[in-house]
């Protein structure tokens, strides 16, 4: 195992090191100052002119102004003021007013107080207009602070004397900046309970939380998974699990995993705590109007705690390399099929090879409310024998319909 991870590491250490000595060139009308926060991180162009928000926003107010008069420019030319809200325009006409909350994989979440949060894909917009700051995250250059204007398949960033103007293409993404911490974050949650009474007493708890921040260069991912099943006063399952993954885009598709994590907690797989972290690489496959596919992975360390054993110790640690991939793909307007699939090998003793997989059908119902149908496997190539000579069954599967809603 040891030297396999070593392996690993020598083969993708030179992609990772290419992709880090991009060259940072932009186009600008003044000199800017480039800050770099560390060795993994973008260049971030700053607003270095002195001028507030309300000042930069006066400045862009008057020049478009001074770009279209009212009593010359056709109808269709006329767009809203950037008051105290963000203005979206897609290809069909119609404009919407709320905030930005992210654009990333071609889609842009949007969360307006008429249709309430709702992912638009990026190719059906036209125009956009912030009144907040957005960090924008360009393709092998830099990441840009400022007030956005997206028209004709361009965007501009303004800054207080300063423009920079990119073509659609060279977006990887772009979020607010300097605002609430409250708007970086989006998610969803699922519950499901089932309670019955009378010749048997039995309730079934599953619930799910997906929850992620988004900025211009990086993604945060929470999610848990819980079950507590009873009947007749008797536990018959009582399994949790927490995942967190941090990523930070390099490039439109190359990004970096500083840091992924697991607890999982399994009353009849008798594991009383398993806790896995590592760091890795990842790259997307896939990235387009339909479907999103990313894979990734890295070395890692793993923990595990059994409840009991017949023989050794009942704590067990072991290196271990970790390969994980995400598929995202639109089935129609209102379908979306989502899969999620996490490997792990390790030594003997910490059972060798375990995969736990997520496939979900979505089924919109309304902008925020989804009916969800779930397949979940949980597999265990060698289960722990408990101090009773009981052994494991090697495969878990679970099957949910349950009610989802996105914020």
């Amino acid at each position: 195992m040891k030297n396999i991870i070593f392996i690993l590491l020598i083969l993708l250490f030179p992609l990772f090191a290419q992709e880090l000595q991009n060259t940072e060139k932009v186009e600008q009308e003044k000199p800017i100052e480039l800050e770099r926060k560390d060795d993994s991180t973008l260049i971030e162009i700053k607003d270095t002119s002195g001028l507030s928000q309300e000042e930069v926003r006066e400045a862009v107010k008057k020049e478009e102004q001074k770009n279209v008069s009212i009593f010359q420019a056709p109808w269709e030319d006329l767009s809203p003021q950037a008051k105290a809200y963000d203005w979206i325009q897609t290809k069909k006409g119609e404009w919407f007013k709320g905030e930005i909350k992210a654009m990333y994989n071609n889609k842009l979440e949007f969360d307006s107080k008429e249709m309430g949060l709702y992912t638009f894909d990026f190719k059906d917009i036209s125009q956009i207009k912030s009144f907040y700051v957005i960090g924008v995250n360009i393709e092998d250059v830099a990441e840009f602070s400022g007030i956005i204007r997206f028209k004709n398949d361009e965007i501009t960033i303004i800054q207080g004397d300063k423009k920079f103007t990119f073509t659609r293409t060279e977006i990887i993404a772009f979020a607010p900046e300097g605002s609430k911490e409250f708007n970086y974050w989006s998610g969803k949650i699922s519950f499901n309970l089932d309670i019955r009474t009378g010749n048997k007493e039995q309730y079934d708890y599953i619930a799910s939380i997906n929850l992620k921040r988004r900025t211009s260069s990086s993604n945060l991912y929470f999610d848990y998974l819980g079950r507590i099943s009873s009947k007749d006063n008797e536990t018959t399952a009582n399994d949790h699990r927490i995942n967190q993954k941090y990523d930070r885009y390099i490039t439109r598709n190359f990004f970096w995993t500083p840091l992924f994590s697991e607890f999982y907690r399994d009353e009849f797989q008798n594991i009383k705590n398993q806790f896995t972290a590592g760091a890795g690489i990842g790259y997307t496959l896939v990235n387009n109007d339909r479907a999103e596919w990313d894979v990734s992975g890295g070395p890692a360390y793993t923990r595990i705690e059994y409840i009991s054993v017949q023989k050794g110790e009942k704590i067990t640690t072991s290196p271990a390399l970790e390969i994980s991939t995400k598929a995202n793909i639109e089935l129609n307007t209102k379908v979306d099929f989502k899969f999620n699939y996490k490997l792990t090998y390790s030594d003997e003793k910490s059972g060798t090879y375990k995969h736990h997989m997520i496939s979900t059908l979505e089924n919109e119902l309304t902008s925020w409310l989804d009916l969800d149908f779930s397949l979940i496997w949980d597999y265990l190539l060698r289960p722990e024998k408990t101090e009773a000579g009981i052994i494991p069954a090697k495969s878990d599967f679970q099957f949910l319909v349950g009610l989802g809603v996105e914020f």
